[in-house]
């Protein structure tokens, strides 16, 4: 029998050390959340805040999170449970319900921290991205304050894919609506032509409202009336 190496031996298992719980269950990606957390150490301990946005079977949640080395701690939070009480009983899952539940978010934590009157956030939906530049910083608000700066908040997308389109983006493009700073492009809205490199507003616009949904729907209506209802 020829000789055999023995990689894994005693010594290897000694000093193996194992990854973070989360980390092994597959929640939690520790890079991205190293760099959504980690502040200049000028800041004196002021926290980053991040717009944590989560989907289960049936529902959208939002958060505004800060870490502390005790943990993480909620600011504000909104799922799209609630929405029924604000006129959208149905599809509270879809790319709309995201964004309603985004916005249902920013106005709460902005009435919250006595901002909510100097951040209105948009009157009408356009699908665009709004930002103003003031003093050669960004800022993703249609105007800024003399006094008060916007809030700012971080995209946690979590584990999910940030492909063009996702739902992740309808959440983060409601708070912002909402008058939450959030740096963000339009790059991976619905709309966006990663070959043409133009941005359609108005084919965005069309989803936040559901359009998608109502075509579907009237699809179904004209193929089987009778099934339909």
């Amino acid at each position: 029998m020829p000789f055999v190496k023995v990689v894994k031996n005693k010594a290897y298992f000694k000093t193996f050390q194992v990854k973070f719980r989360r980390r092994r269950e597959g929640r939690t990606d520790y890079r991205q959340r190293h760099k959504l957390i980690t502040q200049d150490k000028n800041k004196y301990q002021s926290p980053k805040y991040r717009l944590v946005v989560r989907f289960t079977n049936r529902y959208v949640i939002c958060q505004i999170i800060y870490a502390e080395v005790v943990g993480d701690k909620v600011l504000c939070s909104a799922t799209s449970k609630e929405l029924p009480k604000y006129g959208l009983p149905v599809g509270l899952k879809n790319y709309s319900a995201a964004y309603c539940t985004g916005l249902l978010v920013a106005r709460r934590l902005l009435q919250k921290l006595g901002l909510d009157e100097t951040y209105t956030g948009v009157e009408e939906v356009t699908g665009d991205v709004v930002s103003t530049e003031v003093n050669g910083r960004t800022y993703f608000v249609e105007e800024v304050d003399d006094e008060k700066r916007p809030f700012r908040a971080l995209l946690d997308v979590g584990i999910k894919n940030t492909t063009t389109g996702a739902k992740v983006f309808g959440a983060m493009k409601g708070a912002s609506d909402g008058g939450l700073d959030i740096p963000h492009s339009n790059k991976r809205f619905p709309g966006y032509s990663r070959d043409t490199k133009q941005f359609d507003a108005e084919m965005h616009k069309g989803r936040i409202m559901g359009e998608h949904v109502a075509d579907y729907m009237r699809e179904m209506e004209e193929d089987d009336e009778e099934n339909y209802h």
